[in-house]
């Protein structure tokens, strides 16, 4: 290791054993180590093996959160565990993830996973895309992601239209893949091998994707009404804060779409009368 690198795995291994009041003769006992291992992961003079982190973070009894910090502080890629949204433990995040769709309103916003699959909706998206693709077609959408694939934009076929809907396509599968890469995750290489094969992805869709800042938000048109408008696709991710949010579940997001222009209001389109699966006020 480099006299000049930030051993950042040492002070976070320094901290919890700290906050736990484990001393280094203790843990490296519970590890069947040596003292000397310990002190040379703490100073940076050493690096871990992937197996080494895990049962450090078994040893120190660290949950998801912070044990992914520590894969991450050595190099490795946490390894996190689907939950299940809709258990008891999650009941508080399903209430305030309710109120911040309900908020969102009257702009669509939908709640969904790592993998784009939906969770819950607002009375806004479901007013919008029923003017789009009909109620029951609405009711059978599943996956955000290949929604979004499968129903270009009307009037979408030439011209800055339909570039900008080329780049919507290329950064969402540059997604993907990126996420099938670094995981392994069979889910993810079934979406990229779906989400390639659509008509209207370009060929050189990873080339453009690349050359598109990564953000989690951009510039999209829809057509609304048969009129091509122009929105600000704003995701925000609901979970862990900092670089854990990335690898520790839950693994939400919620999407909203927020006109450029003043033209769309659906304030007279949200009504009691809406209603969808995922719809939950």
């Amino acid at each position: 290791m480099s006299d000049t690198a930030y051993p950042a795995f040492g002070h976070l291994l320094r901290f919890w054993r700290k906050v736990r009041g484990i001393s280094q003769e203790a843990l490296a006992l519970n590890l069947q180590s040596s003292t000397r291992h310990i002190s040379f992961l703490e100073n940076g003079k050493a690096r871990p093996s992937e197996s080494l982190v895990e049962a450090i973070s078994e040893s120190l009894q660290l949950g998801e959160r912070d044990s992914s910090y520590l894969h991450l502080a050595a190099g490795y890629l946490a390894r996190s565990q689907t939950v299940d949204f809709a258990t008891p433990e999650f009941k508080w995040l399903r209430k305030a993830t309710l109120l911040s769709l309900k908020a969102m309103d009257p702009y669509p916003a939908v709640l969904m996973d790592r993998y784009g699959r939906l969770l819950m909706v607002n009375r806004s998206w479901v007013a919008f895309y029923r003017q789009v693709v009909g109620d029951d077609a609405l009711a059978r959408v599943e996956n955000y992601f290949e929604f979004l694939f499968r129903r270009p934009a009307e009037g979408a076929a030439e011209g800055t239209a339909q570039e900008s809907w080329r780049h919507m396509l290329a950064m969402i599968l540059m997604y993907a893949q990126q996420e099938a890469l670094l995981t392994n995750d069979p889910i993810y290489h079934g979406m990229v091998r779906e989400l390639a094969n659509h008509p209207d992805v370009p060929k050189d869709w990873a080339e453009i994707a690349s050359q598109l800042e990564p953000m989690a938000s951009y510039r999209v048109q829809q057509s609304y009404k048969g009129k091509l408008m122009r929105f600000y696709n704003v995701s925000l991710n609901v979970g862990a804060v900092g670089p854990a949010s990335y690898v520790s579940e839950p693994r939400l997001a919620i999407n909203t779409l927020y006109p450029e222009g003043e033209e769309l209001d659906l304030r007279q389109e949200i009504n009691a009368e809406l209603s969808h699966p995922l719809l939950f006020y």
